[in-house]
């Protein structure tokens, strides 16, 4: 038996936060529109949209394939090979003239990048720490949800700097160099290792019994519940982060009497949409923090129970919060809970199929990830129902006023129906098992082991 000390895996987290704060910047998109729209003033909003709801898709549906690939090989060549996929992809991007170069690029090769290098430092700090599970991955995918927050000011000067497509070229230069520094440290540890002075819990509902390959989760109902909640709280989640910017603007835009909306104003409403995205990212990330620890102190179910909770109630009331502190509290607990989601669902899918194939079985779980990430993003401007058309001024690069319209509309439609199945997978999360003894192996599946 291996005793890992301290020391050295504390070493993993490092890199797999330096891995994360990289690949969160996905979540800045809304950043970039008002930008692209400006360069591309013939995109439509679903258009706009559509680079969102491709990345996060292609991010989550390649997890399975690349979590098989690193409990194979290993997590360091993965994590390499995501780096280069995203920074080739948003390079590329740089250079897109037409929308669908630029969805190729930005949101498909960068997006399988993103899938790439983030089930690698998951997986990896699951194995190294056995003994505090829901905290270490609160840990590192907080940085994933931190990745807004660091990337969002920087971004934001780039753009005013050097313009919105050069900006993509810059961040590709950056995450190549990071996520390809952050995978030097990912490696698993050796076989049998134990922490050193720690206990490894074997108390109910702190871990598996058995160690699940993925075709055995895949036969189990449990996985498919996980799956449907999981994609319940993404799509709340994804829904608010991408469109952050967007609902503030009708909120704050329908306020405002006199047209057209003057620059100086209209500007305003930008940076507050932009320190909107900020808010949501720090809630995030310390959701994942929080919601990690609290899952190992009062068990997942219940901890998952909470947080689906408190994102139902907050999207049913989040149409009424037409003040800019009362949205920000609102959005912020949207991303306070959607941090949560995805610090626990590592956690308990560790917990109940095992850490040995955990790549795999939560690479495809994951999945649910990629398809509320197709449908909330989606769902808001798709039920939006347009109040009214908006003059507004807009300064051109010479300085130049000139004149747009944009439509001001009402996202109860899609807020409601987000909030519902929230409230339903608060329930619904109870009938999870606190473990999954070895008579649960579904006995087809069991008989090849």
């Amino acid at each position: 038996m291996v005793r890992i000390t301290v020391r050295n895996r504390w070493w993993v987290v490092a890199g797999a936060l330096l891995i994360q704060v990289s690949l969160g910047a996905v979540y800045i998109y809304s950043v970039f529109k008002p930008a692209l729209k400006e360069r591309f003033p013939h995109w439509s909003e679903t258009e706009l949209a559509l680079p969102a709801q491709i990345v996060l898709a292609c991010f989550a549906f390649s997890m399975p394939f690349f979590g098989r690939m690193q409990d194979r090989y290993g997590p360091r060549p993965v994590a390499v090979l995501g780096g280069m996929l995203l920074g080739l992809g948003l390079i590329s991007a740089s250079f897109a003239s037409t929308l669908g170069h630029f969805v190729l690029s930005y949101a498909v090769l960068g997006g399988i990048g993103i899938g790439a290098a983030y089930v690698c430092p998951v997986a990896t700090c699951v194995r190294w720490f056995p003994d505090m599970r829901g905290v270490i991955t609160g840990i590192a995918v907080a940085g994933f949800g931190a990745g807004a927050l660091v990337f969002t000011p920087v971004a934001r000067t780039f753009i005013d700097t050097f313009g919105v497509m050069p900006t993509f070229r810059y961040l590709g230069f950056i995450f190549l160099a990071t996520v390809l520094l952050g995978a030097q440290a990912m490696v698993n540890p050796p076989e049998g290792s134990v922490p050193c002075g720690r206990e490894v819990p074997t108390k109910t509902g702190q871990a598996s019994a058995s160690d699940f390959t993925l075709a055995q989760a895949l036969r189990t109902w449990q996985f498919w519940l996980l799956w449907f909640t999981y994609f319940t709280g993404c799509t709340a989640g994804l829904m608010i982060i991408m469109n952050t910017t967007n609902i503030w603007q009708s909120v704050a835009l329908s306020a405002v009497e006199q047209q057209p909306v003057r620059h100086a104003v209209f500007a305003g409403i930008l940076a507050q949409g932009a320190s909107a995205v900020i808010v949501v990212s720090i809630m995030n990330a310390v959701g994942r923090v929080v919601w990690g620890r609290v899952s190992d102190l009062i068990g997942r179910r219940r901890a998952l129970s909470l947080m689906f909770l408190m994102a139902g109630s907050a999207m049913w009331s989040l149409h009424l919060l037409r003040g800019y502190p009362q949205f920000l509290a609102g959005v912020g607990c949207i991303g306070f809970c959607f941090g949560g989601f995805l610090a626990v669902y590592p956690a308990v899918t560790a917990d109940l199929f095992g850490a040995r194939h955990v790549g795999a079985v939560y690479g495809a779980l994951f999945s649910a990830f990629g398809a509320g990430g197709l449908f909330g993003p989606w769902l808001a401007p798709k039920l939006m129902r347009v109040v009214e058309q908006v003059t507004y001024e807009l300064a051109d690069p010479s300085g130049h006023l000139l004149l747009r319209t944009c439509e001001v509309g009402s996202y109860f439609s899609a807020f409601a129906l987000s909030g519902t199945l929230c409230l339903l997978s608060a329930a619904l999360v109870l009938r999870l098992p606190s473990h999954m003894p070895a008579s649960s192996l579904p006995l087809a599946a069991a008989s090849t082991r």
